[in-house]
């Protein structure tokens, strides 16, 4: 979703919101809520608990608005207390599931459709056998299109640790898959 021409500055929109214009807050809603709601559900497995993890996300996002600086590109700074919100409540369940899991194929042929099946599950079954910090990485990364300093500020590995961690996961996708 774009938005009007006059708020594609988002630290304008965030000065214009915390001046008063608390409605335009809906842009930021409409805008992230997709990504927000899809990171939940790699973490809780389930829409209600994502639907309410989105929920908390936006609620903690508004309350702290004042607090982005626009050293970064705001959907940053949402994504990484996105990411802290989303840790803090799996600390207590333990529990993550990567963004890979979630039903991706749309195809025509029963053919294609199940050739991709077959390749999409050897994939899942490969970046479930991930460590979890790896794919952590990897979702953000490949399903969220975040940068390396980007995923640095959102889970705070440092960026050397965040290519690391993609390195090694690929070569183990790589390895774990060589066979197909």
């Amino acid at each position: 979703m774009s938005f009007p021409p006059a708020y594609e500055d988002e630290t304008l929109l965030v000065a214009e919101i915390i001046g008063g214009k608390s409605e335009l807050f809906r842009l930021f809603v409409e805008r992230y809520q997709k990504a927000v709601h899809a990171m939940g559900m790699s973490f809780f497995h389930n829409g209600e608990d994502a639907a309410d993890y989105t929920q908390d996300v936006f609620l903690k996002v508004y309350r702290a608005l004042s607090s982005f600086k626009g050293d970064s590109r705001f959907s940053t700074w949402l994504y990484r207390l996105a990411y802290n919100t989303a840790v803090n409540s799996i600390n207590r369940r333990r529990e993550y599931r990567s963004l890979a899991e979630e039903d991706i194929l749309d195809e025509e042929s029963p053919e294609s459709l199940a050739m991709l099946k077959a390749a999409r599950e050897a994939v899942l079954d490969a970046v479930l056998d991930l460590p979890e910090k790896y794919r952590v990485c990897v979702d953000l990364y490949f399903f969220y299109d975040c940068s390396l300093l980007e995923i640095e500020k959102i889970t705070g590995f440092p960026v050397n640790t965040v290519k690391s961690h993609l390195f090694r996961a690929k070569k183990l996708l790589r390895e774990k898959l060589a066979g197909l």
